[in-house]
């Protein structure tokens, strides 16, 4: 494998979604700075996101977060090693916004541009030497558990990815979402779901375990979110809703305790369990799978809740490993807003192409 020296920190531009962020990262993945900028006050009066106004969101805000770490900082573009900016999957309008400002400040400051991959990203995050003593090292099973995502993947190199199993039909972040909006708790109904579990039994509703017990790693919630809906005239009291929020929460937990624990039979050689993604924000799914990984003889990594969702400083750590394999991309890369980890390639692949 190729390895190329940077010259100075990597600004990293996450622009994917509704989450605009900017941040810095010296060479060796410290944090210099980081922001982010929340868009849920534009999206609430919709009661989730709207593509139009997130774009325009990002379009508004994004150049002065980007100055504003550079400030926190002490840095100057001129000073910047390469600029890293998320150019899928996500929302188009996000992604072109993102990329557009990326490539303009890699021209202007004759810089190397990496359009970073998302869920590279997070697949990334338990190596950055801040967050975790040293870096995972390869291989590593990842469970990305978010609002669009949902799969076990053996995380075997740099743009080595190798999917164990997926959901069959809605990411688990959706189906956090989705019961809570049923439940009339606002968006986003993930974090206001897991608040009411807290005052709940997760014992009095029944409801479904989908997959649980079966062979590989494949998940499917769509089951369940139709068993809530069927459970909803039953809600007479207060703690009643509460109850369904703590059976939810506790179901989910188990099954995706159960694919877990069938992942990481199919990777033997697994070095860590890393959880990413917004859900790995919920403490219960945390305890749930930290108890497999525990009776593994794994570690469990998880990243600060920060940057379980959407952020910069996995961006800008994905364009470390990436410039220091000597992999960057040209100014006129599209981003792409379907673009499956099994798509990338790594150092190894581009050598074999003459790269």
């Amino acid at each position: 494998m190729r390895s190329a020296a940077i010259e100075g920190p990597v600004l990293g531009l996450e622009a994917s979604c509704d989450e605009t962020a900017a941040a810095l990262l010296a060479p060796d993945g410290r944090i210099l700075a980081e922001a982010v900028r929340s868009q849920l006050a534009e999206h609430t009066p919709y009661g989730g996101v709207v593509p139009e106004i997130a774009a325009r969101a990002h379009l508004a805000h994004l150049p002065a977060l980007a100055t504003e770490v550079l400030a926190r900082a002490g840095v100057s573009s001129d000073q910047l090693g390469g600029i890293a900016a998320t150019a899928g999957p996500g929302l188009i309008g996000g992604l072109i916004v993102g990329s557009s400002f990326g490539k303009g400040m890699a021209i202007a400051h004759g810089l190397p541009f990496v359009a970073v991959n998302h869920l590279e990203g997070h697949a990334l995050t338990a190596r950055i030497p801040g967050l975790v003593e040293g870096g995972v090292e390869f291989p590593y099973l990842l469970l990305l558990l978010s609002g669009g995502h949902c799969q076990c993947v053996a995380v075997e190199g740099l743009g080595r990815y190798r999917r164990l199993g997926s959901t069959l039909d809605d990411a688990v972040g959706e189906a956090f979402d989705k019961s809570a909006k049923l439940m009339g708790l606002p968006w986003p109904g993930g974090p206001a779901l897991e608040k009411l579990a807290q005052t709940g039994d997760p014992k009095k509703f029944p409801l479904p375990r989908p997959m649980l017990g079966r062979p590989g790693c494949d998940f499917s919630f769509s089951g369940l979110k139709t068993a809530v809906a069927q459970s909803i005239p039953k809600l007479a009291t207060e703690q009643d809703r509460a109850d369904l929020a703590a059976a939810f929460q506790y179901v989910v937990a188990a099954v995706l305790a159960d694919r877990a624990r069938n992942a990481l039979a199919m990777l033997p050689g697994a070095t860590a369990m890393v959880v990413a993604g917004g859900v790995a924000a919920n403490q219960g799914v945390r305890a749930a799978l930290s108890g497999v990984a525990q009776k593994a003889g794994l570690p469990m990594i998880a990243p600060p809740i920060r940057l379980c969702t959407d952020n910069a400083v996995m961006i800008a750590w994905a364009g470390i490993e990436r410039l220091r394999a000597g992999l960057t991309e040209p100014l006129d890369h599209a981003p792409r807003p379907r673009w499956p980890l099994a798509e990338l390639t790594g150092p190894d692949a581009h050598q074999d192409m003459g790269a």
